[in-house]
């Protein structure tokens, strides 16, 4: 599962070090990346639903096919957008999750907290996603909104802060 390597410290010593191994790093990133998918929705559902009234509780799945392929396709699909919105949700939150398992070794040794880097991660996600989404189709939210952007942020710190914390657990024996 995990191997020992050698680190050069500072002052020239060696010292050994534990990496996690390449299939505990996708495994943890997978079911981190999971939570936070699971999570993501359960605050889209309290805030974006039952606060904010912005869509009906349904249309959570089915955001993702009208982010990337555009409302028009949405519509079209019917009830097999919710799938695809789904399965397009859920890919990327594992992607990313599986992203965090791999750089977080790095941020462990370095001693930053899991918490402080996900909130960065979030950003970073929203970001990326949010151009690829600008980039695939023009029927989007105006991400120049301070509500929208705001909004955008939060729901992802709400992916981010369980998945770091999950995984920062996860690999608590691993990343000395």
């Amino acid at each position: 599962m995990s191997s020992t390597a050698t680190q050069v410290t500072q002052f020239g010593s060696t010292s050994s070090t534990n990496v996690p191994g390449r299939s505990l790093l996708i495994r943890t990133g997978l079911a981190g990346g999971l939570l936070g998918g699971v999570i993501i929705w359960i605050y889209e559902a309290i805030v974006w639903v039952g606060v904010q009234h912005l869509m009906p509780l349904a249309g959570i799945p089915r955001n993702a096919t009208g982010l990337v392929f555009g409302k028009v396709v949405q519509d079209q699909l019917g009830a097999g957008a919710y799938v695809v919105g789904t399965a397009i949700h859920f890919a990327f939150a594992l992607a990313w999750g599986v992203l965090f398992a791999y750089l977080w070794p790095m941020f462990r040794r370095r001693g930053y907290e899991a918490t402080f880097v996900a909130l960065f991660y979030a950003i970073v996600i929203w970001i990326v996603m949010h151009a690829a989404i600008m980039v695939a189709t023009t029927n989007h939210p105006d991400y120049f909104d301070p509500m929208v952007v705001i909004g955008g942020f939060m729901s992802h710190f709400f992916y981010a802060v369980p998945l770091a914390l999950f995984v920062k657990t996860r690999l608590a024996d691993t990343t000395g």
